[in-house]
């Protein structure tokens, strides 16, 4: 069974910077495509970054894009999201996701087709 564990969330004011990680075990990490997703109070989950299974692809929701970068370490069995110019609006717990298709060059957006999901850390930024 796979099991992804974040890590990385907590306060931080408005324009400052984070790194989540997301650390994978059970299955062979590279043949998992993986995610980024987040949920604020009150809203819906929505897709934030994905990264194909060697991290030669990756596409970012219009909202993150050029602020945040997705990447992964094979070796080392995790996938990072690096949080820049961080906003209010970007208040959310975010959840990290795989899919362990093993398809090659292959991102994945839509949530339903993530096979396994962390437990969320949450990342809050202050005005």
């Amino acid at each position: 069974q796979v099991q992804l564990v974040e890590s990385g969330g907590g306060l931080v004011q408005t324009g400052g910077s984070l790194r989540l990680s997301c650390a994978a075990s059970g299955r062979t990490f590279s043949n998992a495509a993986m995610g980024w997703f987040r949920q604020a109070p009150g809203k819906e989950r929505e897709f934030v970054a994905a990264i194909s299974t060697h991290g030669g692809r990756a596409v970012y929701a219009d909202s993150v894009k050029g602020r945040f970068t997705i990447s992964r370490d094979n070796a080392k069995n995790t996938v990072y999201l690096q949080m820049n110019s961080l906003k209010p609006e970007d208040t959310a717990v975010y959840y990290c996701a795989g899919n362990y298709a093993g398809i090659p060059g292959v991102v994945v957006t839509a949530g339903s087709r993530y096979d396994y999901w962390g437990q969320g850390t949450q990342v809050t930024v202050s005005s």
